[in-house]
């Protein structure tokens, strides 16, 4: 039996969610992150799909974070066998108790919605990827451990954390196995961030994995205090123009900083007291669980920051619909890429409007709603409607919690010198190009290797990877902008093309070329089908 350290890409390679790292050292087999996919619908339905292993011939999960993308298949690995240890730092594992259950409940309540639909009658229902019962079973087997302490989550490898400065409780991990040193970054926390130190770790690694969502991205320097000013100035903006400002916003993290700046500013009289509407159950609990870690955050300088008369945290879905009501007001809700929760039906609701606002303040992956606005939409489709994009959208990126190429080239270069691989992770194929064609000028050891979702490669000591198994090839689809996005943006955009034409008789004819285009399509692969099969 081989004792080579071997590593599995099963998510988070040339594209930035679906973080899934396994490692194995003879039967041995441990995974760093078991995260969603979001993005594209082609993107997400790789959620569904078979595991590129046996869950039940996983000795252990160590988790980066508590972040979806990172942690929410771990209710579907449960589910299907998983009995071991989830180890994580004692935050991660607070959070993860509501983090999971909400991801349980949207899968459901998701489900449900769709199946509900009326362009779906008929058809097969779907059923939820995973329950909120399965959520709650994957929690249980959170492993707490302090960061920096070695752990030994299966025979023959050991482990510890490090802080990584992206959320509350974030963390890279060293592995030692096999006489091997390798080092995931998890995602990595810009500088001068709110709550957080700057990341750390040691240096001299066979092996890295770096994530590099930023690779391709320099942001300016900004303190707290200008990043306030930057905030003021957008909420000032959005309310001189007489509509809600509505922000798409992560519950975990994002919300809390978007809350303190807030709190900050209105404190100051920068900013009018206007109500503060945080929809979003998951903000509500993940915000008690920063004020239970408080003496452990940086910034948090008034016991009171999330107590403010304006802010409401709107818990009901009866609470929420009475948001269709409200003007002039801020309100935030996840998710953060407008992929699912309350958001949409915000977005529904103020998209239309020339007085409303929408405000991106968080990465919007390539396919996910939230990019498709942000890359300047006329329509959209949300839940089979078809909405107007008449609103102001506005973006700001003072808000990263990942480091920006610089800051991402630093982190590198302190865990130098590399003996054998650096393996650039968690980015689009432009931003991996970008950071692949830096990190490499600055000479830093060994290889460096871009992978495909579904590689696998050998980690020898002090000397460069080894791939032995190439990636999937079906795949190259899914990511980015799918099918079904270029359905949305042709359908939303037709009826008007249609009704520009004045002749009705020219707009019959229009329409039954299309249906042409479609049969002759039909007939092609018919007579391909055929044809196979003689």
């Amino acid at each position: 039996m081989t004792k080579d350290l071997t590593l599995t890409l099963h998510g988070a390679a040339r594209t930035v969610t679906g973080s899934c790292h396994e490692f194995t050292l003879g039967d041995r087999r441990i995974l760093v992150d078991c995260g969603l996919f979001q993005g594209s619908r082609t993107l997400e339905g790789l959620n569904a799909g078979a595991f590129g292993f046996n869950p039940a011939k996983v000795d252990a999960v160590i988790l980066t974070h508590a972040h979806i993308d990172h942690s929410g298949l771990l209710p579907r690995l449960v589910a299907e066998g998983f009995t071991g240890r989830i180890w994580c730092t004692q935050p991660t594992a607070d959070l993860l108790e509501y983090m999971l259950a909400d991801a349980g409940r949207i899968q459901e309540a998701d489900t449900a919605r769709r199946n509900r639909r009326r362009d779906r009658a008929g058809e097969d229902p779907f059923d939820p990827l995973y329950t909120e019962a399965d959520a709650i079973a994957a929690w249980g087997q959170a492993c707490p451990v302090e960061l920096e302490e070695w752990f030994e989550p299966a025979p023959g490898i050991r482990a510890r954390l490090w802080n990584a400065g992206h959320i509350l409780g974030s963390a890279s991990v060293e592995l030692e196995a096999g006489g091997v040193r390798v080092l995931c970054s998890g995602d990595l926390g810009p500088d001068n961030k709110a709550f957080h130190a700057d990341p750390e770790g040691p240096s001299g690694f066979d092996h890295v994995l770096c994530e590099s969502t930023y690779g391709d991205r320099t942001r300016e320097p900004m303190t707290i205090a200008g990043r306030r000013k930057v905030l003021e100035a957008e909420i000032r903006g959005a309310l001189a123009r007489g509509g809600n400002l509505v922000i798409p916003t992560f519950a975990l993290e994002r919300t809390q900083e978007l809350l303190l700046d807030i709190a900050e500013l209105m404190h100051a009289g920068a900013i009018p007291n206007v109500p503060v509407f945080i929809d979003s159950p998951l903000a509500s609990q993940a915000t008690r669980v920063f004020e239970k870690h408080a003496a452990e955050l940086q910034d948090f300088t008034r016991e009171q920051t999330f107590k403010q008369p304006g802010f409401h945290f709107v818990e009901s879905v009866q609470e929420s619909i009475r948001l269709n009501s409200v003007s002039g007001a801020i309100i935030m809700a996840a998710s953060g890429m407008c992929e699912a929760g309350r958001i949409r039906h915000h977005l529904v609701h103020n998209l239309h409007k020339r007085e409303a606002t929408v405000l991106f303040v968080g990465y919007q992956a390539e396919g996910s709603l939230g990019r498709v606005i942000l890359e300047g939409a006329g329509r959209v489709r949300i839940s089979g409607e078809d909405v107007m994009v008449r609103a102001t959208i506005r973006r700001i990126d003072s808000y990263s919690a990942h480091a920006d190429q610089g800051e991402l080239l630093d982190w590198i270069s302190a865990r130098a010198p590399i003996a054998g691989s650096l393996f650039l992770v968690h980015g689009e194929q432009g931003a991996l190009e970008a950071l692949r064609q830096l990190a490499q000028s600055r000479e830093l050891g060994g290889t460096i290797v871009t992978p495909e979702i579904g590689e696998s490669y050998v980690l020898p000591p002090a000397a460069p990877a080894r791939r032995i198994k190439t990636g999937r090839t079906d795949l190259t689809e899914a990511l980015g902008r799918d099918w079904q996005n270029s359905y949305a943006e042709f359908v939303t955009g037709l009826k008007r093309e249609l009704s520009r034409i004045e002749d009705e008789r020219e707009r019959q004819k229009a329409v039954e070329a299309m249906r042409k285009v479609l049969d002759s399509y039909t007939h092609f692969r018919r007579e391909k089908h055929g044809k196979r099969h003689h």
